[in-house]
């Protein structure tokens, strides 16, 4: 990758003192914003205002925010309805319950009428921590992605969060965003590269691809970095966007690496890994590995220690890169 094409990423990106901040929060702030340009966005909540940072838009918009109590439902249906009057309605729960309790209203409120409702499901993954297996949603990627006229993306930090809110705005279509509740590392600057529909190269390599998405973007990051001292040189790719997946960056990956680890904080089967495999099985048949859930629940802990006990962290990916190399077709 050219020097004029490399991301600009935070000069503290690999370091300890990285800021780290909840990529909720980039809803919370993104709201806001997309609320001062189009006075057409509203927002609804289930009672979490505080937990999905809602509060700053009902702060700056009272007359545009419903407070709709304890019903997801009703939240999605009644967001159907108000898109189909002209509104652009944020939703915004915990993932666990939206979409989890109310994907049938989002299936036919949203997405068979092809409305702009978009779908804000906080406290996604095992980093949720202590709140354990009920709130930690790790399904929604497969979820969502298997609807028709779904844009699903899964920002990497709290910059890109925040402008995957603003950017969604502009689609017409339902879209689903997922957000962690933890602080995690913000790495990103206002000139990376975001765009949605397209995956981010933020390091070339030949190879191995690791293809991450959300905030275990961060941790392969890491990873590639300590493969450099096996003089192993990983490429990785953060596919923000699960939906539209961006076939081509994924296709010439694969044929430049000629292997493929993906990570997210997700159940593999039918998340980014399900994603990608469908996409080499039929484009460009690539030796790979998953990382994510592997078809168990979450428990109770420590965010980090939860991302370590599910072999969600670089280590991990470390461990993997090496176990596909020795699949490469030489």
């Amino acid at each position: 990758m050219p020097a004029s094409q490399k991301p600009a990423l935070s000069p503290a990106t690999y370091r300890k003192d990285v800021k780290r901040i909840p990529t909720r929060f980039g809803y919370g702030d993104g709201v806001i914003e997309a609320g001062r340009k189009n006075e057409n966005v509203v927002v609804l909540c289930c009672d979490l205002t505080e937990s999905t940072r809602s509060f700053g838009f009902k702060e700056a918009y009272p007359e545009r925010f419903i407070q709709m109590g304890v019903a997801e439902q009703s939240m999605a249906a009644i967001a159907g309805g108000l898109a189909l009057e002209g509104k652009i309605p944020f939703i915004s729960s915990y993932a666990a319950f939206s979409p989890g309790r109310n994907w049938e209203q989002i299936r036919l409120c949203a997405a068979i009428q092809n409305q702009p409702v978009k779908i804000m499901g906080a406290h996604a993954g095992v980093s949720v921590g202590p709140d354990g297996a009920t709130h930690q949603m790790l399904e929604d990627i497969a979820l969502m992605r298997v609807l028709p006229n779904m844009t699903v993306l899964s920002p990497c930090d709290y910059l890109e969060a925040k402008r995957a809110v603003e950017a969604c705005v502009a689609i017409r279509g339902p879209v689903y965003i997922r957000f962690g509740r933890s602080a995690t590392p913000s790495f990103t600057t206002a000139k990376t590269p975001f765009k949605i529909g397209r995956a981010e190269t933020f390091k070339s390599g030949t190879d191995v691809a690791i293809i991450a998405t959300g905030p275990l973007v961060h941790e392969a990051l890491l990873a590639a970095k300590a493969l450099e001292e096996k003089k192993i040189h990983a490429m990785v790719i953060n596919c923000h966007t699960i939906k539209p997946l961006d076939h081509e960056t994924i296709i010439a990956a694969a044929k430049t690496c000629g292997a493929v680890v993906t990570v997210e904080e997700a159940q593999a089967a039918g998340g980014l890994g399900g994603a990608v495999a469908e996409c080499l099985a039929r484009y460009q048949p690539t030796p790979m590995r998953m990382i994510g859930m592997q078809d168990c629940f979450g428990t109770s802990g420590d965010p980090d220690q939860l991302i370590k006990a599910f072999h969600l962290d670089h280590t991990e990916i470390i461990k993997q890169v090496l176990s596909v190399l020795t699949m490469k077709v030489s």
